[in-house]
Formats: C-alpha cells, structure tokens, sequence
C-alpha cells in the first residue's frame, strides 16, 4: 500500500546530506538580496524557485551552479548567516526532520570582511535558535554542522583546524566539496591527516561528477561516509544483472557498511544517474549498501525530503525501505555511540515499532 503525501510529512527523518547555501528560503533570499542591491533572475518567490528548479533539470551544470553565485552573495554577514541556518532548521523540522547534518564552507563567507571563526559562530548561532524554535511549534529536532573545504582551492588545511578547534559544540564533521573531477581528495591529504589525528568524523564528495575511484581515494583518506556515492557501481560487474561481481571498493563500502549519502533528484539533475526510476539506490538498497536518502540542496534543486521520500515510493520503494535507509543514516550520523542508539529508537518508534 503506498504512502500519502501526509503520511509521508509525519515519518521521522534524518538528513546528513544538506548545504546551507543551496537551502534558503526565496523570500529570504530575495529580501536579503534587495538590502545589498543584489540582481536575482525574479523577485517573486514562486518564480525564482521555479527558475532554479528548471536550471537544475536542464542538464546545463553552469546554470544548475548560477544559484549558488546569489545564495553566497547574500551570506556574508553574521545576521544573515544567522537568519539562513535558522529558517534552514525551521523548515526541515516542519518536513518531520528530526536529525540534520548542515554542511557549508566557512572560506565562502568572508568577502563581507567576517574572519572564520565569526563565520562559525554565526551559523552555530543560527542552529541554536532554529532548534529552540522549533520546539515552540513542538517539532523536536537535533542538528550539526559539517565544515567544508572547497577541493579545487588550497585552504584545506585551514579549514580542517577550524573543525577540529570547534569540534562538538559548532563543528561535528568535515567535508570536500565542489569539483570532483579533477581534483581528487588526495590533493587534500595534509588536512586528511590532521583530521585522523584528531579523530574528527570525515565524510567526502565523491562519486557523483567522477567514478569507483574517486570513493576509492576517498575510503583511502579515511572517509566514514560518501557524499553521493551513487557512480560506486561501477565497481560491480553485472549491476543490473542477478549474480552481480563486487570490486574491491564496493566490497569495502558494502562489508563496512559505509553510509552513501544519495541525493536522489539532486544526482539525476547532474547526471550521476539517469533517472529516479533507472537510479543506482535500488539496486544498492538490494544489494545491501548502506544508503541514506538526502536532499543535497533544497532551493536549487526544488526539492525536501518528504519530496525525496514521495519519489522513492513512487519508484517502488515501501514504508520499510524507507525505514531501513533512515536507520542507516541514524547509524551513519557523526554522533556519540549511544545518541545514535538514541536516534535509532525515536525513528522505529515513529515508524510505529514497540521496542
């Protein structure tokens, strides 16, 4: 029996995969964007979400990348920053969230004249005072943050002691992101090295613009989750077939229960999977992958996670599927041992399962 939309909002859920900047509301960002003298493709709210949702779909990268050019643009002030990360717990919240990872990278924050750290401490701020009101609308909800360093840029290093200096209170993890292809995680592997030395959680971008090896070098540099992770199955021969052969990476992902971190409309959108029907999650799910469900980012890509949700069910995915992918990522989160157990127990009772 499908799900209904309704039923679906009052799951639990959990995102570990969710950028600030490509998150924000389009009323936000257009009343944001007016008080710096900012120019957005429209100033009505429906229309600019409906412009960033096309350019996402229209298979064109330069114009999926356009938003993030404005979302930044209006995130570099301590207010702002604050405002952004507020609304951003506010709404997931709302969509039945009640564990999320929001990731950015501090090094885009800063043409305002804001140091690092102030960075940080805006979006800590802004955690705090979305979770707190939240609670006052009585939608529960945990969050951290994971910092990132852009991959294509030479600020790593930096940005991995920054994580470690805030480590629990303002940072739970760190994260590469931007382009894959190209630069691969090896380029970082200084910062790698002081985060293990730190014992810091890391999860990287890989396996999304670039393939197996790319989640390889990632595994490599001490990777406990994979953003994306889908193009991991070109490390299977016979995928798609009913006696599939695992590679050494995917044996090493599947065996460890890695958590993949999959976007699904956000991987369709640039082209890591041809469709949500023909998407490489259903098959890993069968396969037994630990894979998670997430947004990646919610303005640009038109998207929450009720919508992620509604799309599996769509293509076939049931109540319990839906269930195991949110006990991965309860298991997944860069969380204390027993919190996670914590986390684990509030999802199976929302899935209505006694303990």
């Amino acid at each position: 029996m499908s799900l209904t939309h309704d039923e679906i909002v009052a799951l639990p859920k959990i995102v570990l995969h969710d950028h600030l900047d490509g998150g924000l509301r389009p009323s936000t960002l257009i009343e944001l964007a007016a008080e710096i003298g900012h120019e957005l493709p429209s100033s009505d709210p429906d229309e600019l979400a409906r412009i960033f949702a096309e350019n996402a779909n229209s298979g064109d990268l330069v114009k999926y990348l356009e938003a993030f050019a404005h979302t930044t643009a209006v995130m570099q002030t301590e207010d702002n920053l604050r405002r952004v990360a507020r609304e951003a717990i506010v709404d997931l919240a709302a969509d039945g969230v009640v564990y999320a990872e929001l990731r950015y990278a501090p090094e885009q924050h800063v043409a305002g004249g804001l140091d690092l750290q102030q960075v940080v401490e805006a979006v800590q701020a802004g955690i705090e005072e979305g979770i707190a009101e939240a609670a006052e609308s009585g939608q529960g909800i945990r969050a951290g943050a994971l910092l990132d360093a852009m991959r294509h840029l030479d600020r790593s290093e930096e940005i991995a002691a920054l994580a470690i200096v805030n480590r629990g209170r303002c940072c739970v993890g760190f994260d590469i992101a931007g382009p894959e292809n190209g630069f691969p995680a090896s380029n970082h592997a200084a910062a790698f090295a002081a985060l293990r030395a730190a014992h810091l959680p890391v999860t990287i971008h890989a396996g999304e613009a670039d393939g197996a090896d790319s989640v390889s070098d990632a595994l490599f540099h001490g990777a406990r989750r994979i953003g994306h992770g889908v193009r991991i199955h070109e490390d299977i021969e016979g995928f798609d077939t009913e006696e599939p052969t695992l590679g050494y990476v995917a044996r090493h992902a599947l065996d460890q229960q890695i958590p993949l971190e999959v976007c699904p409309t956000s991987n369709v959108q640039t082209a890591a999977a041809p469709s949500i029907e023909d998407h490489p999650i259903h098959t890993l799910r069968d396969l037994g992958f630990a894979v998670t469900v997430n947004t990646d980012n919610r303005l640009v890509s038109g998207v929450s996670m009720s919508g992620e949700f509604g799309v599996l069910v769509e293509a076939g995915w049931t109540k319990d599927d839906l269930l195991e992918a949110t006990l991965a990522a309860a298991w997944g989160a860069f969380l204390p041992y027993e919190e996670r157990g914590d986390l684990a127990e509030l999802i199976l009772e929302g899935y209505g399962i006694e303990l």
